[in-house]
């Protein structure tokens, strides 16, 4: 197995800066993917099915802080939140039925998958690399966004943060993914695009990819638990710190 780089804090600052870590030597046995933003960039179409919601009940707009704040966290959470209040379970499961209905009519035939997914996920399957995500999407949205993207086959295992004790930015939903792959979480990878899901992936002892659509790379790695380093998308990893997986796909019989 090629390894990838175990990234002190010197490479970590190095990163910041705008270098290019190859993410090679730690041993990688499996790749672990959040979905809404990562996947695909489909969080402006979220914004869009929010703001339908909101206008429906006088709700402000999101500020860039709330997003911050809540992008990646599980509805559960999210909406007392914007309510302002305590919610009981049946109030927030409809608001959440509301907007996240609103979300799946408004992606209909709209989602594509993030430039280069479908060649890492092609390079990882020939090298062997475990796949698995983990999302804080409701289940009726994962399974949605996964078959608009034509990946329902692509992953055996997908974990979500209303199946785990603690949502992000806690480490639950990286920690199952790990479990369910049979790896250690030292072994998996973790691609990310907001704050709370990049901690929850580093606070889990992965390293982690930040995905710049949602964020940028300068607002990612000024967060208290920054990425290891970012990429706009996928073929940009191939292309930088995950030049490595070509190799080791090549050299896999």
């Amino acid at each position: 197995m090629e390894p990838m780089p175990n990234l002190t804090t010197a490479e970590t600052t190095t990163s910041r800066s705008g270098a290019d870590p190859d993410l090679a030597p730690f041993p990688t046995a499996g790749l672990i993917f959040d979905l809404d933003g990562t996947l695909t960039d489909n969080m402006g179409l979220h914004a869009e099915a929010f703001a339908r919601f909101a206008a429906r009940h006088g709700l402000p707009p999101l500020t860039a802080a709330d997003r911050a704040r809540l992008d990646g966290k599980r509805n559960s959470e999210i909406f007392p939140v914007l309510f302002g209040r305590p919610l009981a379970t049946a109030e927030w499961r409809a608001y959440e039925d509301e907007k996240e209905s609103l979300y799946r009519e408004i992606s209909a035939g709209r989602l594509r998958p993030l430039r280069g997914l479908h060649a890492l996920l092609t390079l990882a399957e020939a090298a062997r690399l475990r796949l698995a995500i983990a999302t804080s999407a409701p289940a009726a949205n994962v399974e949605h966004t996964l078959r608009e993207l034509g990946l329902a086959s692509r992953f055996a295992h997908v974990v979500r943060g209303d199946e785990v004790p603690r949502g992000k930015p806690d480490p639950d939903v990286f920690l199952e993914a790990a479990r369910r792959l049979g790896l250690s979480p030292a072994d998996c990878l973790a691609f990310e695009d907001t704050p709370s899901g990049i901690a929850a992936a580093r606070r889990a002892g992965m390293r982690v990819v930040g995905i710049t659509t949602s964020f940028s790379a300068a607002d990612l790695l000024a967060s208290q638990e920054p990425p290891h380093t970012t990429v706009p998308d996928f073929e940009a990893f191939l292309a930088g710190p995950g030049r490595w997986l070509a190799r080791l796909a090549a050299a896999r019989p």
